[in-house]
C-alpha cells in the first residue's frame, strides 16, 4: 500500500480529525493525510491560520474543513466531534496534536500556568479520546494517535509542566490501548524530539536565549539536526495505517537519536 493508497484496507474515504492542526507537527499531519486521500477535519484555537490552511487545501483538491476548538473545553471538543460525524461520517483516525510548551521549574511555575499545560496537553487528549472513541466503537473500530514528546520519557530541565504533561500522555496512551484494543481500536503514541516548530522557537524567548544558539543546542542529537515536521508527520501516518496494524499501546520514539544513550 503506498502512502496515496487508502488508510486502511477497504474504506476509499477515510476522515481524519487532527487537533491542533493550524501550525507545526499537526499541520504537517494534517497536510499528508489529505495527500493520502483522507477527508480533513482540521481543528484548532487558531480560528484565521487554521481557516486558512483549509482553504488552501480545498483549494488543491483536498476535503478539509476547519473547526475551532480549545482543546481545554469539553462542550468545545464535543462540538468538533459531532461536527466532523456531521460533515464526513464516523471518524476512522483521531491525531491528538494539540500542545503547548512552559519552561520553567516547578517553583518558577505559577499554578496559572501549571494547569494551562496540563489542560491543553494532557486534558484535551483526554477530552477528544472521550469523544471520538463511542463514535469508532459504533463504526467498528478506529486508530489513535497522541503526540507526546521524548520529555514525555526523561525529564527535561526547567519544564516541569510540561514533562508532566506529556508523560501523562504516553501512559493515557497505553491505559485506553489496553481499554479498547477489544472495540477494534488502536492507540499509539509518538515522542518526537526537537522540531523545527512555532512552538520550539517560542522556547528561545521563554528561557532568554537568542533563538540561533537554542536551534544549535537543540541539534546536539547523534543526527546532528532538529526534525521537521513532515519526518513527524510521516510517523503518525505509519501508526495511523495498515502497516501497523498489529500495533497498539506503543511509544515511538522520533527524535534523530536523542535518546538512544539515556
Amino acid at each position: 500500500m503506498t502512502m496515496h493508497a487508502s488508510l486502511r484496507e477497504g474504506s476509499d474515504g477515510n476522515v481524519v480529525l487532527v487537533m491542533g492542526a493550524a501550525s507545526g507537527i499537526g499541520l504537517a499531519t494534517a497536510q499528508l493525510f489529505g495527500e493520502a486521500g483522507a477527508m480533513l477535519a482540521l481543528a484548532d484555537i487558531e480560528q484565521v491560520k487554521g481557516e486558512r490552511e483549509a482553504s488552501d487545501m480545498l483549494r488543491h483538491g483536498r476535503h478539509a474543513r476547519f473547526f475551532a476548538c480549545d482543546v481545554r473545553d469539553a462542550g468545545s471538543v464535543q462540538r468538533v466531534v459531532d461536527g466532523t460525524v456531521s460533515a464526513f461520517g464516523p471518524v476512522h483516525v483521531l491525531v491528538n496534536a494539540a500542545g503547548v510548551v512552559h519552561r520553567a521549574t516547578a517553583p518558577e511555575t505559577s499554578e496559572e500556568d501549571w494547569d494551562h499545560t496540563l489542560d491543553v496537553n494532557l486534558k484535551g487528549t483526554f477530552l477528544a479520546c472521550k469523544f471520538a472513541i463511542p463514535v469508532m466503537v459504533l463504526n467498528g473500530g478506529g486508530v489513535i494517535v497522541n503526540v507526546s514528546s521524548g520529555w514525555g520519557m526523561v525529564g527535561g530541565r526547567r519544564a516541569a509542566a510540561y514533562c508532566a504533561s506529556k508523560g501523562g500522555v504516553v501512559l493515557l496512551t497505553r491505559a485506553m490501548a489496553m481499554d479498547h484494543a477489544a472495540d477494534g481500536i488502536r492507540v499509539n503514541c509518538i515522542c518526537p524530539g526537537d522540531t523545527d516548530t512555532p512552538m520550539l522557537r517560542s522556547e528561545a524567548g521563554q528561557l532568554g536565549v537568542p533563538e540561533d544558539k537554542f536551534l544549535v543546542d537543540c541539534a546536539t542529537r547523534p543526527m546532528g539536526r532538529i526534525g521537521r515536521p513532515e519526518e513527524i508527520a510521516r510517523s503518525i501516518l505509519y501508526l495511523a495505517g495498515p502497516d501497523s496494524s498489529y500495533v497498539t499501546g506503543t511509544t515511538l520514539v522520533v527524535d534523530g537519536g536523542g535518546l538512544a544513550g539515556t
